[in-house]
Order: C-alpha cells, then sequence, then structure tokens
C-alpha cells in the first residue's frame, strides 16, 4: 500500500503550460525568414468548432500545398476554459487585441512578415471577423488577403474559394 501511494504521484504528472506566445512566434519568425514564407498565426482554443474547421480547410488536399509553400502556420491558445488554462499561451490575448481581435471571437487569424509586422488580419472592412471563412463574402476577403500577401494564381484561388464556402455547409 505504501508503494503505490509513492508511485501515485509519478503516474499523474503536473500539467505542463503551453509555451509562450513570444517562444511560439519567435520560431514561427525564424523559420518564415529561412523559408522566405509569411506567418499565418490562429488564435484558437479546444473548444471551438470553427477553429477545427479552419484547421481541416487549410490542410485539405485541394489547397494544403499551397498554404505549406506560403506560410508557417501557427496557433497561439486563448480563451479555455478553467480546467484547461494551462493550454494557453501565455501573452496571446494581448497580441490577439492589439492585433484586432478583441471582443471579435475565435478563430481570429493574422498574416505577420518574417519580422512580425502585421500585414493583414481576419477583419473584414466592415469591421466583422472572418473567422472560420464560410460565407461568401468572408471567403472572398479571405482569398483577397491571399492574393496581397502571396503571388496566389487563378486556379488556387479558385481552389481555396471552393474548399472554404464548404464551411457553410
Amino acid at each position: 500500500m505504501v508503494c503505490l501511494l509513492i508511485a501515485l504521484p509519478l503516474a499523474c504528472p503536473a500539467q505542463e503550460n503551453a509555451p509562450t506566445a513570444e517562444a511560439v512566434l519567435k520560431l514561427a519568425y525564424t523559420q518564415a525568414g529561412k523559408d522566405n514564407k509569411n506567418v499565418l498565426l490562429m488564435f484558437h482554443a479546444s473548444w471551438c468548432g470553427w477553429c477545427k474547421k479552419m484547421d481541416k480547410a487549410l490542410q485539405d488536399e485541394t489547397c494544403a500545398k499551397f498554404f505549406e509553400q506560403n506560410f508557417v502556420i501557427v496557433h497561439l491558445t486563448v480563451q479555455e476554459g478553467e480546467t484547461k488554462k494551462h493550454l494557453e499561451n501565455e501573452g496571446a490575448e494581448a497580441l490577439m487585441e492589439a492585433w484586432g481581435g478583441k471582443g471579435k471571437g475565435l478563430p481570429y487569424w493574422v498574416i505577420l512578415n518574417s519580422k512580425g509586422e502585421m500585414l493583414a488580419n481576419a477583419l473584414m472592412p466592415n469591421g466583422d471577423n472572418t473567422g472560420c471563412p464560410a460565407q461568401k463574402e468572408e471567403v472572398a476577403h479571405f482569398v483577397n488577403v491571399l492574393k496581397k500577401v502571396t503571388k496566389v494564381s487563378k486556379k488556387e484561388a479558385e481552389s481555396i474559394t471552393k474548399r472554404f464556402e464548404k464551411n457553410a455547409q
């Protein structure tokens, strides 16, 4: 019985905190600089269904190659419940706010260059968050942003549009 009580704490290690937002971004900027890419940063949470849809769309075989060739894709976790606060990246909420995402919901994305300068964010001209683009106007905004920060071909833009519009289903 004594052995079991001693071993129990070893079997249940303490939850480790996620790396800081600064650490995550430092690695992303370094990689983006080496690969001549931009950073697509998504603020998300474990409970967010739309965040999962965004990841699924970015990884879809119809457009994944485009995103892999043009972006270092990273996630910062925010807005977790009390039992999952250890998943949050310290400093992420402040960055989301600084880049226009305060009160805008999740997912919230920004595109940064390898120096950490914001090139675009998820806000449409009317101030709404595109989140995971699904509606025609959200998808059109997303594709327009991609056209501004990459050399997206007409075929790639069409594939991205078609795939992201599936998110509305």
